[in-house]
């Protein structure tokens, strides 16, 4: 009997403990996993086997981040990780990614998601160092970077072929010549934000318009100095979903006309596009009919009419609607829009 009860037990701790663990798991965040590991050997053993565990390393917000990162990175658990979130880590610098790149470079073949978003210390010099380790890279984050140049976008483009998802927003300092390396090696761009980036002209615009014909998502945040010119290439964006206009001060009607060439277009925000007027919005109602989520905050030269052209051809469509401050439109209530567009159920994008 104390045989048969001491075997129960030698299961129930070597096999049925570890085996529940394993299932809940993956439902655990990062720390609560690495916890996990100290309770016996055989939960340690039976974790640290199942790969799809340690596929992501976050280290978001994070303190001694770069220390942290080359530790997990020297782990053999961490051998095949896809994703490294290090969004407004602190205390990690260049230093940290030429370490990675000489002793943890073979951990990093596989990454396909790197996010460095306020990560205010890395410069092209490290941006150089840990894309030369990740050539299977899909995913490159870096916003809000004032040291990143054109030649962190040089060291980018020439490492890692296979980019689809590049975000940039508020690197200030790269220019047309960024735009040029990216139009020249990747022309299955699906997304790109550009927010901030106050150094891009129509002409860096314009080549990356013209090669990356794939792009989904493309947003111009709070850049005012493109013109029509540029504008009328991107009814070039066939697959385009997201476009993100706010503050495009010369953007004009006949700008917006061809961008209604975008017909596969479901989020638009032309917040303060003061040129538009209801031509403009008419033109986008009648071909994007796809549209869900439209913010027209600011405009003063849109009225009643471009409300009822978009209630006609998407009243059932559309989610997401922000009129506020468009002084044109008499009636603005929620009454009056939900009248138009019974689905409503967002009425600002802008505070």
């Amino acid at each position: 009997m104390e045989e048969k009860a001491e075997t129960e037990d030698f299961t129930w701790s070597r096999e049925t403990v570890p085996g529940v663990f394993l299932l809940v798991s993956s439902r655990l965040s990062q720390a609560d996993l690495t916890s996990l590991l100290l309770v016996s050997p055989w939960i340690y053993r039976t974790l640290v086997s199942a790969s799809s565990l340690w596929l992501v390393l976050n280290f978001r917000e994070r303190k001694n981040a770069g220390n942290r990162l080359i530790a997990a990175l020297s782990l053999p658990r961490y051998r095949n990780v896809k994703e490294i979130n290090l969004e407004f880590a602190q205390d990690i610098d260049d230093t940290h990614l030429i370490l990675l790149k000489t002793q943890c470079s073979d951990s990093l073949k596989g990454l396909d998601s790197l996010n460095l978003n306020g990560c205010q210390k890395i410069s092209d010099e490290g941006v150089e160092a840990i894309t030369s380790c990740c050539p299977l890279l899909k995913t490159f984050s870096i916003y809000w970077n004032v040291r990143l140049t054109d030649a962190g976008l040089r060291h980018l483009v020439k490492n890692c072929k296979g980019i689809v998802h590049l975000n940039i927003s508020g690197c200030k300092n790269v220019s047309d010549q960024s735009l040029e390396f990216v139009a020249d090696n990747y022309s299955k761009l699906e997304s790109l934000n550009l927010t901030r980036c106050v150094k891009l002209t129509d002409s860096g615009l314009s080549q990356l318009l013209q090669k990356c014909l794939s792009l989904q998502s493309l947003n111009l945040y709070a850049l005012s100095s493109f013109t029509d010119k540029v504008y009328k290439k991107m009814s070039l964006l066939v697959h385009l979903k997201l476009l993100d206009l706010c503050g495009a001060q010369n953007l004009s009607d006949e700008g917006l006309s061809s961008i209604s060439r975008c017909k596969n277009l479901v989020t638009l925000n032309l917040t303060w596009c003061v040129r538009v007027t209801d031509e403009g919005v008419i033109s986008i109602a009648r071909s994007c009919t796809s549209i869900e989520s439209l913010s027209l905050f600011g405009i003063t030269g849109v009225t009643h009419k471009s409300l009822e052209a978009l209630s006609k051809s998407g009243s059932n469509k559309i989610t997401t609607l922000d009129v506020n401050g468009c002084t044109g439109i008499k009636n603005r209530s929620r009454e009056k829009l939900l009248q138009l567009f019974p689905n409503l159920k967002c009425f600002k994008v802008h505070s």
